[in-house]
């Protein structure tokens, strides 16, 4: 199974506790949405106010401590309704939730930056709060962070069809089935999580794409009172944005797309990407180990290290010392811990001591690393994290790829991108046995929009940076932004991005087309 594109790059792994913290905050009575198809087709609906409540008490507990929360922010929580089916407009509606961070001292606001960090199935919610402890103070003071959890995310009627013990299944599952036998389990376990969904959901599971998501954020636009959209989107949230922009290209004031999808990929040309992608990302890692004046805790070869390790836990799960720990670290979990902190550079020195732990016999950090990525929780429950990455990538798309195909590509690919082909292979199973009704994305050139920045990273490891290049050449107003770095997003990590970006949202300034910012 394949992992989402975009983990939220911004919010802390202490706000997967917001629904929790929230829980009676807002009432939505409720949420199973009506088993109607999606139109193709724009249709005008009424926007529905947005009803907001002080939600600051609940938050500021979750954020205490962290970089950023001595800042002086009000948080406030909402809930709207949007239509289930856009082909009826008057029709049944389904809730979505929001938070809105505004900084106390605001002035000559702007609006409001409406911000999606990924997935899909990352919380818009935690985003909003995430980013108002890391955004530049320039920016906060123009404009209020405003975050949505798209249909099927978080608390806007999540979608919930795999059980959290099929989950464990899913990320202990074998990462580099190569043999006849080990595809066999994974593609019994992918007909197993596709068909529970179906039951769970019917008609209705084809629902939650991103054509209605962009919708549904045009809603939010009317509501939030905003003349046109300011937005800043993160992996996913670039072909959210993108598909808005479609839609509505007149209605975008500034729109700024980090660590493009790439919009003109196929299922399989995507799925080498993601493959060689980490590929590289884990070898950027291991350059980087080396180098440490300390020494690398992997030793000379990183690579090896890690087969050694991946062949330790098949023959001997290796079990984690952490408090009430019952799960044992399988190579999918191993490989699962490295995608995660591939995202992120900081993440590289809990990577290195934890696959040393690991192989000396505790596999506590490689869990943490693991449960982050997968959106599994302190109490053993998880979000619906991966249920909406399923869902909405699968209702994206009518494309399929054929078992046989399959299985020639993980041949292939085990070969090519030894860590992560094999699995980035049979991943393309999932979609081709989702049972739901699909709303593929469109072609997306937004002709008639203002301009719309596009950053990209040379070492992303999730969203290689020729999707950005793709993104920005389709576009017709679309400017690139190129970051020398590494890790998954580029803003506000870098000066040079970070002042590129801020005098385009602000002052609609954008960037010279092609500008490259230093690692």
């Amino acid at each position: 199974m394949r992992l989402h594109r975009g983990l939220p790059a911004v919010a802390s792994s202490l706000l997967l506790a917001l629904p929790l913290a929230l829980a009676g905050c807002t009432s939505f009575g409720d949420s199973s949405p009506d088993p109607a198809a999606a139109s193709a087709t724009p249709t005008e609906a009424e926007p529905q106010p947005i009803e907001w409540s002080d939600c600051d008490a609940q938050i500021q507990p979750l954020i205490e401590g962290q970089q950023g929360s001595e800042r002086d922010i009000f948080f406030e929580c909402g809930r709207t309704e949007v239509p289930i089916s856009y082909d009826e407009p008057s029709g049944a509606t389904l809730p979505l939730f929001l938070v809105r961070a505004k900084p106390a001292g605001q002035t000559e606001r702007i609006g409001s930056l409406v911000v999606n960090p990924g997935g899909p199935g990352g919380s818009g919610a935690d985003a909003a709060i995430g980013l108002a402890l890391t955004l530049p103070e320039d920016v906060l003071r123009r404009f209020d962070v405003v975050g949505f959890d798209p249909r099927g995310v978080g608390l806007s009627t999540p979608v919930e069809c795999i059980p959290g013990q099929l989950k464990d299944r899913l990320v202990a599952a074998e990462p580099r089935p190569t043999t006849a036998e080990q595809l066999d389990d994974v593609f019994a376990l992918t007909r197993e999580v596709a068909e529970g969904c179906a039951e769970e959901y019917g008609d209705a599971l084809g629902t939650f794409n991103t054509v209605d998501t962009a919708r549904d954020m045009e809603q939010l636009r009317e509501s939030l009172g905003d003349e046109q959209l300011t937005y800043l989107g993160y992996s996913y949230g670039t072909t959210l944005g993108s598909t808005y922009a479609e839609l509505f290209p007149d209605r975008v004031r500034a729109m700024v797309l980090d660590a493009a999808v790439d919009p003109d990929t196929d299922l399989v040309g995507d799925a080498e990407a993601s493959a060689a992608g980490f590929e590289g990302g884990f070898n950027a890692f291991a350059d980087n180990c080396k180098a440490l004046i300390a020494g690398c805790p992997l030793g000379p070869d990183p690579r090896l290290f890690v087969d050694d390790l991946l062949a330790q836990a098949a023959g001997a799960p290796i079990p984690s010392s952490a408090e009430g720990e019952t799960r044992q670290a399988t190579p999918g979990v191993v490989v699962t811990a490295v995608q995660a902190a591939l995202y992120d550079t900081a993440s590289w020195p809990q990577l290195a001591q934890g696959l040393r732990a690991a192989r000396d016999g505790d596999a506590k950090a490689l869990f943490s690393l693991a449960d982050q990525l997968t959106g599994r929780l302190e109490d053993k429950s998880y979000s619906n994290l991966l249920d909406a990455n399923l869902a909405i990538n699968c209702a994206d798309t009518d494309e399929t790829v054929e078992e046989s195909e399959i299985r020639a590509l993980v041949a292939e690919w085990s070969q090519e991108y030894p860590l992560f082909g094999a699995g980035s292979a049979a991943g393309l199973f999932t979609c081709s046995v989702w049972d739901a009704d699909r709303t593929p994305l469109p072609d997306r050139d937004a002709e008639g929009s203002a301009p719309i920045l596009v950053v990209g990273n040379q070492g992303d490891p999730v969203t290689p940076l020729p999707g950005a290049v793709d993104m920005a050449e389709d576009l017709t107003s679309g400017v690139l932004l190129t970051w020398q770095g590494q890790g998954h997003t580029a803003y506000p990590k870098t000066d040079c991005v970070t002042a590129a970006v801020n005098a385009y949202l602000i002052d609609l300034v954008a960037p010279l087309d092609g500008l490259t910012c230093p690692a």
